[in-house]
């Protein structure tokens, strides 16, 4: 499918073998706030210190380190986990030898501004920021500072503010990377998948704000001018997500049936809110035989608790980029030449067993393309466009 030329877009071929989180791979659990795939960090020994908002990571044989990277996060997340294991993973199999010091600093500006203060004076060589909102904070404090910073799992910042266009880098200390495809992309795939498609509900949670700002308002302007309703289904708070989905996804479905009452050419689309998207089981519940489809290839599930497809940038995907940004930068290149980092095309995850349950045709070419699929029985058989072998 055709994307605009006038953005820049890194593209990462399937051949690249990475590890899909969906194949639940044993983990090392560090602390209640982090835990590591265990295939991907082999290479590298953990330690959590006193103070247990840090965590150093080093690699497993001794020697020599040559670069120092601190890792600024908000608070646990399986997608930071997910990310921060892909970028151990790049970083080993390329032999950068290289320390991690992991730091949760969650919502406290002071000690962000700390942590970056001591950096200085530490030695450290490049800064990786996980989650917008830890983002746009570094880069509210930090902007324009001595050490380059790498944005990762993070929304698009162009749409966030923070950059103003996609061909150009920052000409500061940033390197951005971003975890959407454009809604005029998102919107060509779903007119595959339903070409007379008259509703498209966007569940996502009021209090994340980039996914309000990058994933559901850049829906509405495609959407109208393709005669399609966009249906907001915002949960205000995300510490009731589950109870409030209860009531709006039940009124969102009543809107649907006004255009469309038979609902075959409606369906349902979950954003990166993650309070939202861990509420599968019970959307499915409600959505019946409605198509869910989600922005975030992790909500594609073994089993019947997933999403039917996605079309969007998985986290592993990201990070690989992310990983990539930052050996240039490591290398010599300097963060504010690097364009914001898009990936293209954006990932696909199919559930056919997902499908088969609510009588949906996925198009061929959806198959071709896409980098995960589970079969008619929920298992994987394709994981980041490498074939599973499945035991029998």
């Amino acid at each position: 499918m055709p994307m605009s030329s006038s953005r820049f877009f890194l593209v990462l071929c399937l051949g690249i073998v990475l590890t899909n989180t969906a194949l639940a791979a044993p983990k090392r659990h560090i602390t209640d706030w982090l835990s590591l795939d265990s295939e991907k960090t082999k290479q590298w020994s953990t330690h959590l210190r006193a103070d247990e908002r840090y965590v150093d990571i080093s690699p497993t044989q001794s020697g020599e380190v040559d670069k120092r990277i601190l890792v600024l996060m908000e608070r646990p997340s399986s997608a930071y986990d997910t990310a921060l294991s892909q970028i151990l993973a790049v970083f080993g199999n390329k032999n950068i030898r290289s320390t991690f010091e992991v730091v949760r600093v969650g919502k406290d500006l002071p000690f962000i501004e700390a942590t970056l203060k001591k950096a200085e004076t530490d030695d450290i060589d490049m800064v990786y920021a996980l989650g917008s909102s830890t983002v746009a904070n570094v880069y509210k404090l930090y902007k324009n500072g001595s050490l380059p910073v790498v944005s990762v799992c993070a929304k698009d910042p162009v749409l966030l503010g923070q950059m103003s266009g996609y061909e150009t880098g920052s000409q500061n200390n940033f390197a951005f990377t971003s975890l959407n495809a454009p809604a005029e992309t998102l919107f060509k795939y779903l007119l595959s998948l339903k070409p007379d498609l008259k509703n498209v509900a966007v569940l996502y949670a009021e209090q994340n704000t980039s996914s309000v700002q990058t994933q559901y308002k850049p829906m509405i302007d495609p959407a109208q001018k393709m005669g399609v309703s966009i249906i907001g289904v915002g949960v205000k708070d995300r510490t009731q997500a589950a109870e409030e989905l209860r009531t709006l996804i039940p009124a969102a479905i009543a809107q649907m049936k006004e255009s469309d009452p038979t609902l075959q050419n409606s369906v349902f689309w979950i954003t990166g809110s993650t309070s939202v998207f861990q509420e599968i089981a019970l959307i499915n519940s409600y959505t019946k035989n409605i198509p869910v489809l989600s922005a975030v290839t992790d909500v594609v599930q073994p089993g019947l608790d997933s999403a039917v497809l996605s079309i969007g940038i998985g986290f592993d995907t990201n990070a690989h980029l992310a990983a990539i940004y930052g050996l240039d930068i490591l290398s010599g290149r300097p963060a504010g030449e690097l364009p914001v980092g898009l990936v293209s095309p954006p990932d696909i995850a199919i559930n056919f067993l997902k499908a088969r349950q609510i009588n949906m045709k996925i198009p061929f070419d959806f198959f071709e393309i896409s980098n995960f699929i589970y079969d008619q029985n929920g298992q994987p058989v394709r994981m980041s466009g490498e074939k599973v072998m499945v035991k029998k």
